[in-house]
């Protein structure tokens, strides 16, 4: 199968659609993922996937934003550096800090929409596509093993798994990142209540618009919290 074979089944695959999950199935994935969430023993591991989303929400934004991306770093205590170059003020310096805590939590409310529609495959290569782009701005080792690890299995379930183990997984990414984004909110402010979170997202948005760091939890926890609502509504139904 030449190169334009395999391009043109996996646009078909990914512009096609997929049955659904029956509504036991739709559950159980959410419980899964809850679980995935909550237990102290998958929590620490599973924080990865959601640093990767924050990091690479903020280069992208930075992106878009006009500033110049320098590169993202990933850590194995799950924090991470994304280093842009630009205004040091100003709308897209807001919007690059900004988008940390709220990219896991719009990027799990759009697969949401997708499996709403029954674009289960969409899902998963969209998650190839920008874990791929995300590894070419990693600039060391545990992030690149990390991004590699999971576009690996994302491409595994997408190329051999059957249509209900792609359908599972999709589900099962989705709702993680629905029940995952509003948890690191709550821990950064239980950090910065005790004094130890200095140069967190919220304390450089209070910085930029002089609005306390606070506030700015606050609304971030209501949009996370507002996605897993929707997202979940859509998932359900």
């Amino acid at each position: 199968m030449s190169a334009a074979d395999v391009l043109s089944s996996i646009w078909d695959d990914v512009t096609g659609t997929q049955p659904p999950l029956s509504d036991g199935g739709v559950l159980a994935t959410a419980a899964f993922s809850a679980l995935l969430v909550i237990t102290p023993w998958a929590w620490p591991v599973c924080r990865h996937v959601v640093t990767i989303a924050h990091e690479g929400a903020h280069g992208l934004v930075a992106l878009l934003t006009g500033r110049s991306l320098h590169g993202i770093r990933l850590h194995s205590d799950t924090s991470g550096l994304t280093v842009s170059r630009g205004k040091p003020r100003g709308p897209g310096m807001v919007a690059t800090a900004f988008a940390g805590y709220a990219g896991p939590a719009l990027l799990g409310l759009g697969a949401a929409y997708l499996l709403g529609r029954q674009h289960a495959l969409a899902v998963l290569w969209l998650a190839v596509l920008l874990l791929a782009l995300l590894l070419l701005q990693i600039r060391n080792f545990f992030g690149l093993y990390v991004v590699a690890l999971a576009g690996a299995a994302v491409v595994a379930v997408s190329w051999w798994g059957s249509g209900e183990v792609q359908s599972a997984a999709a589900y099962v990414g989705t709702w993680f990142l629905l029940f995952a984004a509003p948890r690191p909110v709550v821990e950064v402010q239980l950090l910065r209540r005790r004094g130890q979170a200095r140069t967190s997202d919220p304390d450089m948005l209070a910085r930029l618009t002089g609005v306390p760091g606070v506030l700015w939890v606050v609304v971030l926890l209501a949009l996370t919290v507002g996605c897993l609502v929707i997202g979940g509504r859509w998932l359900v139904g």
